[in-house]
């Protein structure tokens, strides 16, 4: 995760590749540098803790999705102030 961009979005899913009718943990999407380790395991022992069942004692797979976000302003904002509606229809190409 260390080529993870801090503004880029990131999530994670853990699931149990032994026992595959455990419940997947899913953390959603947040921006990189609000994901910490501290944050999986409260997450984590959340569903432990609830009805849900999930065992940490078999083989775990862990799936990270990555979301980069753009970045710039985008396109200039066209100016429409003193500008007659001959030049805005040419500009904005509606005609």
């Amino acid at each position: 995760m260390d080529e993870v961009n801090n503004r880029d979005l990131v999530g994670l899913s853990i699931q149990n590749t032994e026992n595959v009718q455990d419940k997947v943990v899913d953390i959603s999407f947040r921006r990189r540098d609000l994901l910490n380790p501290d944050l999986v395991w409260e997450i984590s022992f959340r569903v432990i803790q609830s009805n849900a069942r999930f065992g940490f004692t078999d083989r775990l797979e862990v799936h990270l999705d990555h979301v980069r976000m753009p970045t710039g302003n985008g396109k200039r904002a066209e100016k429409t102030k003193g500008r007659s509606l001959d030049v805005m229809s040419v500009i904005k190409r509606v005609l």
